[in-house]
């Protein structure tokens, strides 16, 4: 094991054990870490096994373990000449179509198909862990992840335990998530966040007004062709499959004290808070104390779980069981990301 692997302490979990795949003597399936069942590693144990084929034939053994381990990890195996391959792999368990990345928070760029760059934020900058789009009432359930080009140093891409996450939380500061929601407010055309026709991937504002009514998202058209939205989301909920309660929002990283204070202070001199890039409140309208989201912070970061990538891995994650990040790196670095499987979650 990597002297760089790390994750949460055990919290009542039993020591790793090889897990069943049915009987299949050419991958063998175990957590990788022996604190945490979360990722479960799926190894080729001889060499040529094509994961496009072992993945047709064991997509619903995969679904079941994303469910119960929250994350897979795919090592060792052969068939992965092409971006192509990836996409196929992902759309094959997540049963359709790779989905596109709208209704964007963070600069991506289209690789191939339903394939994206991850993140393009500086090589020395963290993105901390979070479940994708839970800023919005519409996510991807599975995310796929291929480590094209492992970094010389970090870029890990740390997970944690939704279900732990929510459990560990104090509960009057889950109750008053829970109770309330969280509403998201973002300004865009100010030039310091994506543009309103990145985020919607549209220079017409008739199709941003019809999403924003499919989405109950409300807009409000600013001078100079700038935008405000506002939607209130869900806090946590519970999972469609397994019934699990998990902490699902992204409070903590649209509330403008998750800025640098430095930042922070630049742009309340330079905006008013309703004119902020973007910001978090309860979904009454009513602010957050930034208190409640560090200790919110502290959990998140106590539960992270962080592994080497290896060059030639695809890890995929159940989305609303398992938040995902990125650590700083240095050197050549190159992860892709493909979405599947759409899910439509609650009006609030």
């Amino acid at each position: 094991m990597s002297p760089n692997t790390t994750g949460p302490a055990a919290f009542g979990r039993k020591r790793r054990e090889p897990v069943s795949l049915h009987a299949d003597s050419l991958v063998s399936a175990e957590p990788l870490l022996p604190t945490t069942a979360t990722p479960l590693l799926l190894r080729a144990t001889v060499e040529g096994v094509n994961l496009r084929a072992w993945t047709e034939e064991n997509r619903e053994a995969i679904r079941g373990h994303l469910l119960k381990h929250g994350a897979v990890l795919f090592r060792g195996f052969s068939g992965l000449r092409e971006v192509s391959d990836f996409e196929h792999v992902i759309s094959c368990i997540g049963g359709g179509d790779l989905l596109r990345y709208s209704y964007a928070s963070t600069p991506r760029t289209q690789v191939s198909g339903g394939v994206y760059t991850s993140t393009e934020y500086p090589a020395d900058q963290e993105i901390p862990l979070h479940n994708e789009m839970a800023y919005a009432r519409q996510w991807p359930m599975k995310l796929g992840f291929y480590s094209v080009t492992a970094a010389q140093e970090g870029g890990e891409t740390p997970l944690a335990d939704s279900r732990r996450i929510f459990q560990r939380i104090p509960a009057d500061i889950r109750d008053r998530f829970v109770s309330r929601n969280v509403m998201y407010v973002r300004n865009y055309g100010e030039g310091l966040d994506l543009s309103w026709q990145e985020v919607f991937d549209t220079t017409e504002q008739s199709a941003v007004e019809e999403f924003c009514h499919r989405s109950g998202i409300e807009f409000e058209w600013k001078r100079g062709g700038g935008l405000r939205t506002r939607q209130v989301c869900q806090a946590a909920l519970a999972h469609p499959v397994t019934g699990d309660q998990v902490w699902f929002n992204q409070a903590h990283l649209f509330h403008v004290s998750s800025l640098a204070e430095n930042v922070r202070s630049s742009l309340l001199a330079a905006f008013a808070e309703e004119d902020l890039p973007r910001n978090a409140y309860y979904g009454d309208g009513s602010p957050i104390d930034p208190a409640d989201l560090e200790t919110i912070r502290q959990v998140l970061r106590e539960e992270e779980i962080a592994f080497p990538w290896q060059s030639g891995d695809i890890a995929v994650v159940e989305n609303m069981l398992v938040a995902h990040g990125r650590r700083p790196f240095k050197g050549p670095r190159r992860v892709v990301v493909g979405m599947a499987e759409p899910f439509d979650g609650p009006s609030v």
